[in-house]
């Protein structure tokens, strides 16, 4: 997306969160809603990317920060807490 221009950063996180969870009914989760799960992340837009392949799939992406799920932090400058959060799907 980044390189190749084709959409806005703002779709291409939409595609990523609220579509696939409405495609698939999920209530309460894609977007920062009040009365929806705390599931966010904070990457950098410029350095982001994915490095997973189909013969490597368990590749971490650089560039990501911090990420909570139902607001537990589960990643804290770009490392893993190891903490697990309640509830949820």
């Amino acid at each position: 997306m980044r390189e190749e221009k084709v959409i806005p950063l703002e779709e291409a996180i939409r595609k990523l969160s609220a579509l696939p969870c409405e495609n698939l009914g999920i209530a309460k989760r894609g977007k920062l809603q009040p009365g929806y799960f705390a599931d966010i992340v904070l990457f950098d837009p410029n350095t982001i990317a994915d490095h997973a392949t189909f013969e490597n799939p368990h590749q971490d992406a650089t560039g990501m920060q911090h990420a909570f799920v139902n607001g537990v932090q589960v990643l804290e400058d770009g490392e893993p807490t190891k903490r697990k959060p309640q509830g949820g799907l």
